[in-house]
């Protein structure tokens, strides 16, 4: 079964730094990024449910 996660980080250096963190360490795949405004950042990673 496949899911799809998302963190939302203040500015890209966090979010780079928590998809590195998560691609190293889970067995995600990087789905995409997009800009929520006021400077947050929103990446998405996908899946197994245990995983993400």
């Amino acid at each position: 079964m496949a899911a799809l996660g998302m963190i939302e980080t203040r500015g890209l250096i966090g979010a780079v730094e928590a998809l590195d963190a998560m691609l190293k360490t889970a067995d995600v795949s990087y789905a995409g990024q997009r800009r929520a405004g006021g400077g947050l950042i929103c990446v998405h990673i996908e899946g197994v449910v245990a995983a993400v």
